[in-house]
């Protein structure tokens, strides 16, 4: 099926629900400040419990609910650094237009206050994380949902059932994760997506989310990519949730609570505890056998009120994943309209895999009150423990032969010509041991009562500490025997390639020290520009390298409705020091001279509020951006799935160059939608090579100046999109849908000149989910029985994954002839599958 008509297809369904969308007969507006002081509080979420009705105060502090009903509800208000705000919703007879005055209390609470004074504007996207709990996803996870809210994210090779993804070009590694401000690390030696289990990130817990795609602050690390922020809740009242489906389940509590007879001090929690199991997914796979993966994900997160001025955090961390495999067989096609090929395999042995990982984080915030120059101080610690195993030993009997064109079936179709047969055996022995602890002290400080040229200096600085530690043993190997031979043939003696055996032990210490300023500017009356400048250090002690990155960005919008139009333009030196995939070569050899690889951002972007009359009255938001990086000291890598494979030195040269955009809005009332659309070309040179592309057959080959890089996809759309109906707002519908042009690969272990000369096919995919609410708070006439009179909602979820059936391209498995010939017959993702979901708020 072409890309158009997934395209046709997928809004055709958007339009069939947006016809039943009704318009608010009924206003509420105002305006929320602070209470002690009366300035406009921006950002600040104000909603209805258990409805779609919601709304986003702007810069001055005004907001807008529509609603389609005139009775008695309550609304809730929350902005973080502020005491949750409570308004009931009363229509005077015979009106349908009210206004509110709501006033919010600051809250004695360090790290939330810092938070709240300083919003970040440009090129980072900030989204509240309620709005994806429906959302229908294979992983569970929240990397899911950032192809469709942020710019220039294209899902990983794993597709569906990988949480990686890549940014404008860069690979995953290039990707930063913080959480409330401890960096987070992932296994390292994951081959394809099928062992993922749960990312560190739970949903339930999650407030919001920062996500910048390039040119981001000083005060982020050392990655080339991008940098997903994401902040925990800061709860003040209990709650609770589980959730069951066919894929595993999840249970979180929240609560606060003020410690008897002691002023000042309080202690918040969070606690989750998730468990997937994708078995029901890997049967719609091509190899077909006993699938037993478990995957349990456990973590808790507190914040205890030392007094006014202190606040201690602690975020600790279980995850485990175990991933068991017996195939049995498979049968793959790969043709067209002249020829088609079937690959049969019946395979011996097994794969037992093991990811085991943990981390525990503790944090301390000094925030003085009542100082002329506010400042806060933080310290951090943190210590991440990983143990990860792979073992499978499988032998893949296989016959690949041409068979007739125009059979349907193509297990039953009729072989015409046999092109090789044989035996592949894999077999695997690797272990990693992980360790690395980090300490941080980092602060800020609030030169805002200093009248100079420039207003409203926030100097925030930071030193850093890592210590890491990777004890690696590799033993793999690979044999083909094709017609009772092995390959490569030779003199009688069985022969086994790709051999990889070794021991390293790699010890490192980072260094980086990092300050930067924001401060604003007036330009007349009537235009203002935000300026951040920043400069970042590093020094690694596995190479002695030392570096100084420079960064910065430039906003220029109108004093007056800020929100509604800003031009940006960001940029800077980042450098990636290599952690521990990337020192490894493919023979498991490890260059400790490995230089940082250095990428240089430049980054134009506008953003716009814009009304759209024929579709609602709320104002959109459009994000656009353009880029170029450069890159140097790279070092290449091949993708296989999900595993990247390094070449383990400073090889090449590269570039990026693109386009994002992206819109949201409530395509309909009180319901937010996401569309993004992203134009890519990266490019790489290998140093020393002279790149060729074949033009026909017989050529030689035709030199080029560059390849295409493993990630360069040249399009890709993402929406995220949700409805109801309007006669009953307690049925919804969540669409979320993907397409993206193929990405590049080359012959295994040869891909060098001819570098990444073909591609896979094109990647499109829509999940659509249905939920219902059973009951909820707003809910009448619906009977409560026992345990259910706690319960603020019940959802039921109908969700249909890869719903147009498109069997989408991971991977190629690489099949040689006698005559020593490569065929790469592809390894598909997951087909169509159903899934029941229950979800209980308490």
């Amino acid at each position: 099926m072409s890309c158009k008509s997934i395209l046709i297809i997928v809004f055709l369904i958007s339009s069939i629900y947006s016809n039943y969308a009704q318009e608010g007969k009924y206003l509420v507006s105002g305006t929320v400040t602070e209470a002690n002081t009366g300035k406009p509080i921006e950002l600040a979420t104000l909603f209805i419990p258990q409805t779609n009705y919601f709304a986003e105060s702007d810069v001055n502090g005004s907001f807008e609910i529509k609603l389609n009903s005139s009775r008695k509800q309550i609304l809730k208000i929350h902005r973080l650094g502020y005491e949750t705000g409570e308004e009931w919703i009363i229509f005077p007879k015979d009106q349908s237009i009210i206004n509110l005055q709501i006033h919010l209390k600051q809250v004695v609470s360090t790290e939330v206050l810092i938070r709240s004074d300083k919003n970040t504007d440009g090129p980072v996207v900030r989204e509240n994380a309620a709005s994806f709990q429906l959302l229908p996803t294979v992983s569970g996870n929240i990397e899911s949902v950032l192809p469709s809210i942020g710019l220039g994210i294209r899902p990983g090779a794993g597709g569906e059932l990988s949480s990686q993804y890549s940014v404008r070009g860069g690979s995953y590694d290039e990707n930063l994760v913080y959480i409330n401000d401890f960096e987070v690390y992932r296994p390292q030696i994951i081959k394809n997506s099928q062992q993922e289990g749960l990312s560190i990130a739970n949903p339930d817990l999650i407030n919001d989310l920062y996500f910048s795609s390039g040119g981001f602050d000083a005060k982020y690390g050392d990655k080339m990519a991008s940098v997903l922020d994401i902040k925990y809740k800061v709860p003040e009242e209990f709650k609770a949730s589980v959730q069951a489906s066919l894929l595993g389940g999840s249970l979180s509590m929240e609560g606060s609570t003020h410690i008897p007879k002691i002023k000042d001090r309080k202690l918040r929690f969070l606690l989750g505890a998730r468990y997937k199991s994708n078995q029901y997914l890997l049967s719609s796979l091509d190899v077909k056998g006993e699938y037993q993966p478990r995957f349990f994900d456990l973590q808790t997160y507190l914040n205890y009120n030392l007094g006014p001025n202190a606040q201690l955090n602690c975020l600790i961390n279980w995850n485990y994943s175990q991933f068991h495999l017996i195939p049995e067989s498979s049968t793959v096609g790969k043709g067209n309209f002249l020829q088609v090929l079937r690959l049969n395999t019946v395979y011996f042995g097994s794969e037992d895999d093991l990811f085991d990982q943990k981390m525990a984080g503790l944090s301390f915030t000094y925030f003085p009150q009542k100082r002329k120059i506010p400042h806060f101080v933080k310290m951090l610690a943190s210590t991440y423990l990983g143990n990860e195993a792979e073992r499978f030993d499988i032998q893949g009997y296989y016959r690949l032969a041409e068979i007739e064109i125009g059979n349907t079936s193509l297990t039953e179709a009729k072989e015409v010509s046999l092109w090789g047969e044989g035996i592949q055996h894999n077999y695997s022995r690797n272990y990693l041991e992980s360790i690395v602890y980090l300490g941080e002290i980092r602060g800020g400080i609030d030169f805002k009562n200093i009248e100079t040229l420039f207003k409203s200096h926030f100097v925030q600085y930071g030193l850093q500490y890592k210590n890491e530690l990777f004890q690696d043993k590799v033993n793999e190997w690979q044999r083909i025997d094709s017609a009772g031979y092995s390959l490569p043939f030779g003199s009688g003696k069985l022969l086994v390639n790709e051999v990889v055996k070794a021991e390293n032990e790699i010890h490192s210490g980072k260094w980086n020290i990092w300050m930067q300023d924001q401060f604003n500017q007036n330009i007349g009356s009537s235009y203002q520009l935000k300026w951040t400048l920043g400069l970042r250090g590093l020094y690694s002690m596995l190479n002695d390298q030392f570096m100084l990155c420079p960064r910065g960005k430039i906003e220029l919008l109108p004093i007056q409705n800020s929100a509604q139009r800003v031009l940006y333009l960001a940029g800077g030196i980042y450098a990636q020091p290599p952690l521990f995939r990337e020192l490894r070569d493919p023979g498991a050899h490890v260059d400790l001279n490995q230089k940082f690889q250095r990428s240089v951002h430049y980054v134009l972007g506008y953003k716009s509020d814009f009304l759209w009359k024929p579709i609602s009255d709320k104002p959109f938001r459009w994000i656009t951006e353009f880029y170029y990086k450069t890159y140097s000291d790279l070092v290449s890598y091949d993708l296989d799935n999900v595993r990247i494979r390094y070449s383990g030195h400073n090889d090449a040269k590269a570039y990026a160059v693109g386009w994002d955009n992206r819109i949201n809005g409530e395509f309909v009332p009180g319901a937010e939608s996401w569309v993004n659309i992203s134009f890519l070309r990266t490019r790489e040179r290998l140093n020393g090579v002279q790149h060729k592309t074949h033009v026909d057959a017989q050529s030689d080959g035709k030199d080029v100046a560059d390849v295409p890089r493993p990630t360069d996809q040249l399009f890709a759309l993402s929406m995220f999109f949700q409805d109801y109906l309007p006669m009953n707002q307690d049925f919804k519908m969540h669409l979320q849908g993907t397409v993206a042009s193929g990405l590049p690969y080359g012959f295994r272990g040869n891909n060098i000149v001819y570098r990444n000369e073909f591609r896979h096919k094109a990647y499109h995919r829509v999940d659509i989910g249905f939920s219902y609410k059973l009951w909820g708070e707003a809910k009448s006439g619906v009977r409560r029985y026992n345990w259910t009179k706690y319960c603020r909602s019940a959802w039921v979820s109908l969700e249909v994954f890869n719903l147009l059936k498109v069997k989408n391209e991971a991977s190629v498995r690489w099949i040689k002839s006698i005559y020593d010939y490569q065929f790469a017959i592809p390894n598909y993702l997951s087909s169509r599958r159903i899934n029941l979901k229950l979800r209980f708020d308490f």
